[in-house]
């Protein structure tokens, strides 16, 4: 069983860093472009996924711990995605991840050449933070020919695939970039777009 100590460290860690990363954001966003706020998010997702997944699999070393519960809903667990989403696709041999990894690089390409020429700051940093979590799990497909998820959702209530998912911080880079473009499209009028 995981200490109530170790658990306070750990998220002790995520907040400290989470809080520079903002604190970051905001110092810089009303002096940059659309195009550098993208670039800068997507950087700032790649780098946090990366460090996260270094600091869980060698120091915090979750593989060689039991699942740790975080809330009732909330596990953390190691688990290796060979896949997409929800394990679709699996590809274990090397064409299949290949096959993989160039249609990732493609959508990947697709996004930042919208995010390049987007005049939105909402929407750019959105594809940014999209762009660097895909990098990130396209990072753990190259060098670890996985993807690492830590988090484990999960709950007995009639809520679809939700009711059992398992992800990581790329993966909630990506979901957050996602949900901002949502909210962009739906809730800002288009001339208030270019603007934000």
């Amino acid at each position: 069983m995981i200490s109530s100590d170790e658990r306070g460290r750990f998220f002790f860690g995520l907040i400290r860093l989470n809080a520079a990363v903002a604190s970051w954001r905001s110092r810089l966003s009303g002096r940059l472009s659309p195009r550098a706020l993208g670039l800068a998010a997507a950087l700032a997702a790649l780098a946090f996924d990366q460090a996260h997944k270094f600091w869980m699999l060698n120091i915090f070393d979750v593989a060689a711990r039991p699942p740790m519960s975080l809330a009732p809903f909330l596990d953390v667990v190691l688990s290796w995605n060979y896949g997409v989403s929800y394990s679709l696709f699996p590809a274990h041999e090397t064409l299949t991840r290949l096959a993989l990894l160039t249609m990732q690089g493609a959508i990947i390409a697709g996004l930042a050449i919208w995010m390049v020429r987007t005049q939105s700051r909402a929407t750019a940093v959105a594809l940014g933070l999209i762009i660097g979590g895909a990098l990130g799990n396209a990072a753990d497909r190259i060098t670890r020919g996985a993807v690492a998820d830590f988090f484990y959702l999960h709950t007995s209530l009639p809520v679809g695939p939700l009711a059992n998912y398992v992800f990581n911080v790329a993966d909630v880079f990506i979901t957050a970039g996602v949900a901002l473009l949502v909210v962009e499209g739906v809730f800002l009028p288009q001339e208030r777009r270019a603007e934000t």
